[in-house]
């Protein structure tokens, strides 16, 4: 009988490091993505970018939103692009330290995650309410999933292991 507890538990740990490993993977994936954008404006120049994601969405450069693109592209001056690098890389040593101790199942990246997950959740509900598409609604359902998870381990959990500690007979 202890023995099947004991597989259950292992079993139980398994998956929980997991699924921690699996969100370790996608926040470091999302550090090197914004990372890697953020260097490549040191080596191209923002406005070649904008005007060639214009053409790859099939944007006429006389459109309202490309002139406000192409505008903005052009005020990016050199300090402002040193901020937005700094900007970025602190964003990506968040995610790359999350995923490191998610990787561990560290507590303290259980937390980190959860925060920030849930700090976005606002701003993506926002931006899922004026303009539903398959990639806001994927953002919004994984880190819903991310945030739920998160709760899970480090809200929920806890207070049923108390709860079974407190309602336990003695022996």
């Amino acid at each position: 009988m202890s023995t099947d507890k004991t597989n259950a538990a292992l079993e139980k740990h398994r998956a929980r490091l997991q699924a921690l490993r699996s969100v370790a993977a996608l926040e470091f994936v999302k550090g090197v993505i914004v990372l890697g954008a953020a260097v490549s404006l040191y080596w191209i120049d923002p406005s070649d970018v904008a005007g060639n994601f214009l053409n790859f969405l099939h944007i006429s450069p006389d459109h309202h939103f490309a002139h406000l693109l192409l505008s903005m592209t052009d005020k990016l001056s050199n300090i402002k692009m040193w901020h937005v690098i700094l900007g970025a890389s602190c964003y990506s040593g968040l995610r790359f330290a999350e995923a490191t101790g998610l990787w561990h199942a560290r507590a303290w990246a259980e937390w980190v995650a959860l925060i920030s997950g849930a700090i976005y959740l606002p701003l993506e509900f926002r931006l899922l309410w004026h303009r539903v598409t398959f990639f806001h609604v994927g953002v919004v359902t994984v880190n819903l999933a991310i945030v739920a998870f998160m709760f899970y381990l480090r809200i929920y959990v806890p207070r049923q292991e108390k709860h079974a500690l407190h309602t336990q007979p003695l022996r």
